[in-house]
């Protein structure tokens, strides 16, 4: 590898109405141009490669091809075999055995003997596993098996054979197994770094680590060993190398990529929409054939919520106590023209469910939502006891500044039917502690989806769950019925008309207003194939190609 001694980036400021563009020299890792390197940008940075740790999107995207966990989810978000060739469930639904692959190898790394890369086992699932509980780890995934997993839950049968033991059956475990926290690791590499295993990885994934300068560039290498191969037989990864740097100013991004040194860029900042989209979310004329547009549905809910805990002094003196209220806000504003005008179509509107488009039991015409309707608006106010609006209290909507815009667009639009709403922007940090102390009576949250599974979201109003997840505080025994029926139901079919019940309810005593099912959209190099989006917009790049320019 060469090593470039400079490299020139611009850095675009915004002062005063005067544009000024700042020279930036770094130094950088250069790689062989003949190769075929997948480029993208990490504009937040990345704090760490130790999969225990991958609670965003900036950890889980390289943590991805530096590990395997022993199943994943697809394009369609259906569990699928990866380090498990298959498994067996026990009829109580208690016992998961997972067959794993037994052609797996640990990237070479000095903690082995001859520095080669060793058979992964069963041995080090057990391990891994057992690592995310342990309270020395400290890992932010913990959650995943507290209260779900027995005490001596993690068994090895064999060498190929592991065994999981639940508590209780909960069917979403696999979809939990999934995530990048459950990356399977070697104790010999984590045990000689110990907490700089954040960066010196070693997994079995597609691609192993290189080098990481931190603030100018990490690189990953194609894993010659890599287990899994196309349908005809070719090794994958087709790419030599991945390459993410991390300019940490969006302009800086998007013009690396016009410039076609990034592959891609996820989402488009709000800066740069109105210049490439359209209003129907279409690229503009200039734009095509320049570059590809891929918008896919994201498991993303974007809702405002209301706490209705009458039991909180705060609710007690709230117009939002009463349902019918909740209701009125929710017919009193036009989703279409909010997504359309604030958004450039950039995600579905909410008219159906809390649970997004893109999970099986999603289905607009089984789960009927709120769709823009101001004449039933005002009767609901009217029953409430608030004709027009008279004598109800002025409501605040707390939301951090990048929705601002959005909150104004709904008050306005409220005020017509008669409902005064004042929009007050805080701090991210401060929303956060508010909701979670149940001190926020009407905020803007998202729900993004842990694990695609419908449940992941329906936790958030199961009257057991704390804040978080359950920050409205939302308590109906109903629900929690037919909750606790769905984590023991074997049949998809029925376990999914029980999610869209429960859906229903929520949509009915309305503890929240869906604004929006996100999308993922990226803007990809002509240059690249093969990549194919997913509803966790998970960078999957075993299958991308690169042609060279």
């Amino acid at each position: 590898m060469k090593i470039e001694k400079y490299s020139t980036v611009l850095h675009i400021k915004y002062m005063g109405g005067l544009i000024v563009v700042l020279l930036a020299f770094a130094c950088s890792n250069k790689i062989d141009h003949n190769k075929k390197v997948f480029h993208y940008n990490a504009d937040t940075g990345i704090p760490t490669l130790d999969p225990a740790f991958a609670k965003n999107q900036s950890i889980i995207w390289p943590v991805h091809q530096i590990f395997n966990t022993i199943v994943e989810t697809d394009s369609n978000l259906d569990i699928v075999p990866s380090l498990a060739k298959n498994w067996d469930v026990s009829p109580d639904r208690l016992v998961y055995t997972f067959h794993l692959r037994t052609d797996v190898l640990f990237h070479d790394n000095d903690a082995f003997p001859n520095k080669k890369g060793r058979k992964m086992t069963a041995k080090d699932v057990a391990y891994s596993f057992h690592r995310i509980i342990d309270q020395s780890t400290a890992s932010s995934g913990a959650w995943i098996f507290n209260n779900r997993v027995a005490p001596d839950g993690f068994h090895v049968i064999d060498d190929s054979t592991f065994q999981l033991k639940l508590i209780r059956p909960f069917n979403p475990i696999l979809g939990l197994l999934s995530m990048q926290y459950c990356s399977i690791v070697p104790k010999e590499v984590v045990e000689k770094y110990g907490k700089d295993f954040r960066s010196h990885p070693c997994g079995t994934g597609p691609f192993q680590f290189k080098s990481w300068e931190e603030g100018q560039d990490l690189i990953l290498l194609k894993n010659e060993n890599y287990f899994e191969k196309d349908s005809s037989g070719t090794r994958l990864p087709y790419l030599d190398a991945v390459k993410i740097s991390f300019f940490d100013n969006k302009a800086t991004e998007f013009l690396l990529f016009r410039q076609g040194e990034l592959d891609f860029t996820n989402d488009i900042d709000a800066s740069f929409k109105d210049e490439v989209l359209n209003k129907k979310g279409e690229l503009k004329k200039d734009w095509q054939d320049k570059i590809i547009l891929s918008k896919h549905p994201y498991l993303n809910t974007e809702y405002l919520g209301v706490l209705i805990d009458t039991s909180n002094e705060l609710v007690k003196h709230s117009p939002l106590r009463f349902k019918k209220i909740r209701q009125a806000i929710n017919y009193g504003f036009d989703r279409r023209k909010m997504m359309m005008y604030l958004r450039n179509s950039i995600g579905i509107p909410a008219e159906s469910g809390f649970v997004p488009a893109g999970l099986p039991s999603f289905d607009s015409s089984a789960v009927k939502g709120y769709h823009y309707d101001p004449v039933k608006s005002r009767q609901l106010l009217n029953e409430a006891g608030y004709p027009e609006g008279n004598g109800l209290p002025e409501i605040k909507l707390l939301t951090i500044d990048i929705y601002a815009d959005l909150g104004s667009f709904i008050a306005k639009e409220l005020e017509e039917v008669g409902i005064k709403v004042k929009i007050e922007v805080v701090q991210k940090n401060l929303l956060i502690e508010e909701t979670a102390k149940s001190q926020a009576l009407f905020f803007r949250g998202s729900w993004i989806a842990d694990y695609p599974d419908a449940e992941n979201y329906l936790s958030v109003f199961y009257s057991k769950n704390p804040a978080p997840p359950n920050y409205t505080r939302y308590d109906n025994p109903a629900f929690d019925k037919l909750y606790e029926l769905s984590l023991v139901e074997n049949n998809d079919s029925l376990r999914k008309k029980l999610y869209q019940q429960m859906d229903q309810m929520v949509i009915n005593d309305a503890p929240v207003v869906p604004l929006w099912y996100d999308e993922v959209i990226h803007l990809v190099n002509p240059a690249i194939s093969g990549f194919e989006p997913n509803g966790l917009n998970l960078l999957e790049l075993r299958r991308v190609k690169k042609a060279k320019r």
